[in-house]
């Protein structure tokens, strides 16, 4: 691999665990992460969905710091809107003053949630409209040159967390170049305008006190197994989980319902949502990276793996990182 690897941990709760199980994966997978040289971890903020754990994403950033050493750990990532920036600059400031130099801030202007749940997290429904201003609030709070007079994070202020705009339109391109702040594309699950967007931040990037160069990280599905027909057959069993999630209203699928959905209309949408998707054996796998980290134009790339036990993750990211050389920190 030319590029650096890291990884987008979905702390996924497993058929029959609980949340704290999900914790004990996380930090399993973050350990075996730190001895292989992936350069960072991140987790995503979600809210009112049962088989994700990684709501309160700054704690759980937390937890997995104090029990690592070195590898980079941060939010892939926050849902701005959700939140007051002095607010989200207070509890990564008071990360990185806890891990220094180990800490990242992805942000997003998704809800990360469904309507009902938006209103139960008291989000002004045009509260996404303001997000490019309350990003450069929440880097003034950082940088200590906080936009709004006599108001400072404590913790936070001068920590300087790095910041990375999150999208999966032009949107964020276009955002991430004028603030000249590196653009993370999320290609794992929304591919359409994956090289529309990276271009055009490529285009229109503009030097920064953070970055001086354009910096990219692409999202990619990678399922790596002992054989093709293995990892095959685990990419598959994801994608009937992910009808569950998207279809299933408090109901589970048998795998033939689930497969009569994906080739129904709106199942097209799940299988369009895997585009980018290396599975198999190991070489199989990096060659697929390959290939798509110039497809991508990217900098870098970050890897969600959805398997069924936690073991079969771990095994999916040590095969791999045994056919590549990990660029590490």
């Amino acid at each position: 691999m030319t590029v650096p690897l890291s990884i987008l941990d979905l702390a996924i709760i497993d058929e029959g665990e609980t949340a704290r199980d999900s914790f004990a994966s996380s930090l399993a997978l973050a350990q075996q992460a730190e001895k292989l040289g992936y350069r960072r971890i991140w987790y995503a903020e979600h809210h009112n969905m049962p088989t994700i754990a990684s709501s309160a994403t700054s704690v759980l950033v937390g937890y997995i710091a104090a029990n690592t050493e070195s590898i980079r750990l941060g939010a892939g990532g926050v849902m701005l809107p959700n939140h007051a920036p002095l607010t989200i600059a207070e509890q990564f400031g008071t990360l990185e003053t806890l891990f220094p130099g180990r800490i990242d801030l992805g942000l997003g202007r998704a809800p990360g949630s469904d309507q009902k749940t938006m209103r139960a997290l008291r989000r002004d429904p045009t509260s996404s409209d303001s997000f490019p201003q309350d990003v450069q609030e929440l880097q003034g709070y950082l940088t200590g040159n906080t936009l709004i007079p006599g108001i400072d994070a404590t913790p936070g202020k001068g920590t300087n967390v790095p910041l990375y705009i999150l999208g999966s339109s032009l949107f964020g391109a276009k955002l991430a170049a004028a603030l000249g702040l590196p653009y993370s594309f999320a290609s794992h699950f929304a591919p359409q305008a994956l090289q529309d967007a990276v271009a055009i931040y490529r285009r229109d990037f503009r030097p920064s006190a953070q970055l001086a160069e354009p910096y990219v990280i692409a999202g990619v599905n990678v399922i790596a197994a002992d054989t093709s027909e293995d990892a095959q057959q685990m990419f598959e069993d994801g994608q009937r989980r992910r009808v569950t999630q998207l279809f299933g209203r408090d109901r589970t699928f048998t795998p033939e319902e689930a497969d009569l959905i994906l080739e129904s209309p709106g199942g097209q949408q799940v299988k369009q949502m895997g585009r980018y998707s290396a599975v198999g054996t190991p070489v199989e796998v990096r060659d697929y990276l390959d290939w798509f980290s110039t497809h991508a134009d990217a900098d870098e790339l970050i890897i969600a793996t959805q398997t069924p036990t936690l073991e079969s993750r771990l095994h999916s990211f040590e095969l791999l990182a045994g056919v590549t050389e990990l660029a590490g920190a």
